[in-house]
């Protein structure tokens, strides 16, 4: 019996086949290959490949897997009886260490290296209890965004640096590093970037977010008044609303340009100037889009509330419960080695290929 299963997890693999949908395989090359399913109450929220060794982190609501890549077979579980924080994973980070590090749902950050545990709460220094975004920099620090702030630490000596003011909002969902080593923090008002000295920020009014073309219910909200109500909104699915200003992730493309992913306002591109915007006109499968990675090759793939998106600078192609995902919130996803696509959704993990 595997450790997944010891564990009370259930890592099921099943090969899937669509032949009707993918019969013209040079317009659709890509297909899911496996899914693998962990509970049916169970969301996966993160996703993160570790190139070394050759293996990809899972986090869900319950716990942390580590799958093999070339066998997709479990290597390791973790959850607070191995010494992981807290079970309810929100984000992962594999360093240039080899360490990983595990940002959870009320309980710090752990960090997980040759063999022992190191956790970070509030008392040494870390901004909050809620950690949703992991972030390494070129000097080894890393950068932690919380729903009070972000913050920087020197895991050398322990040592954090918090911001709160500076960003144009508290609640920190996404953070990442351009070539220039500029921090570009995802908030639930918008976006801000520190360049090491200076602040930034950007909101709707300067061009984040496209107009509300679904007509959704629109929401102003910021920090939705109590965490506790915040808890159970960030937590579950949700009712679609539209706050372009609300954005979930941002990456960092192959040209140093910066993509954002917005609650109702599609997806956003700065070129360090202007914001262009990508919508379900364009072809994104839906307008609240949680997650985005862009592979090797320079394609796209943004995780929306109705499936993930391809897009490959001129067309798309979307995949949804119909085309074999466990469900159509897409809340992770990852660019492994090869070309595969690794996608989070509620009740499981799909293996996305040609």
């Amino acid at each position: 019996m595997n450790r997944l299963q010891q564990n009370n997890f259930f890592l099921l693999v099943a090969a899937a086949l669509f032949c009707a949908s993918h019969a013209h395989s040079a317009e659709r090359p890509y297909r899911v290959l496996e899914t693998f399913g962990v509970g049916a109450e169970v969301y996966v929220r993160s996703l993160a490949v570790d190139e070394k060794h050759n293996s990809i982190w899972v986090g869900t609501s319950v716990g942390v897997h580590e799958v093999d890549l070339p066998t997709r077979e479990p290597r390791n579980t973790f959850t607070r009886e191995q010494g992981l924080a807290n079970e309810y994973v929100f984000a992962m980070l594999v360093d240039r260490q080899g360490g990983k590090w595990f940002g959870t749902n009320g309980g710090g950050v752990s960090r997980y290296w040759h063999g022992k545990w190191k956790t970070y709460f509030p008392m040494h220094g870390l901004a909050d209890y809620w950690v949703y975004a992991l972030a390494e920099a070129g000097d080894d620090t890393v950068w932690i965004g919380t729903w009070y702030g972000a913050s920087h630490l020197d895991p050398a000596t322990g040592q954090f640096t918090n911001y709160v003011d500076e960003l144009v909002n508290e609640w920190v969902y996404g953070v990442a590093i351009d070539p220039h080593q500029r921090v570009w923090f995802a908030t639930e008002g918008g976006v801000s970037m520190f360049d090491g000295e200076q602040w930034t920020s950007w909101t709707h009014k300067d061009g984040l977010g496209a107009p509300n073309t679904d007509n959704l219910p629109i929401s102003l909200n910021t920090g939705l008044g109590t965490r506790s109500r915040h808890d159970l909104t960030v937590l579950v699915d949700g009712e679609p609303s539209y706050n372009p200003n609300y954005v979930f992730c941002v990456t960092v493309a192959h040209d140093g340009s910066i993509w954002v992913g917005t609650w109702g306002g599609g997806v956003s591109r700065f070129d360090g100037e202007k914001w262009t915007n990508l919508t379900t006109a364009d072809g994104l499968a839906s307008n609240i889009v949680f997650s985005m990675t862009q592979d090797a090759a320079g394609d796209w793939w943004f995780g929306t509330r109705k499936g993930l998106s391809h897009y490959d600078g001129k067309t798309w192609q979307t995949f949804s419960r119909r085309e074999g995902l466990f469900g159509d919130s897409v809340y992770a996803v990852a660019a492994a080695p090869g070309g595969d696509i690794w996608v989070g959704t509620r009740r499981g993990v799909a293996r996305i290929g040609r």
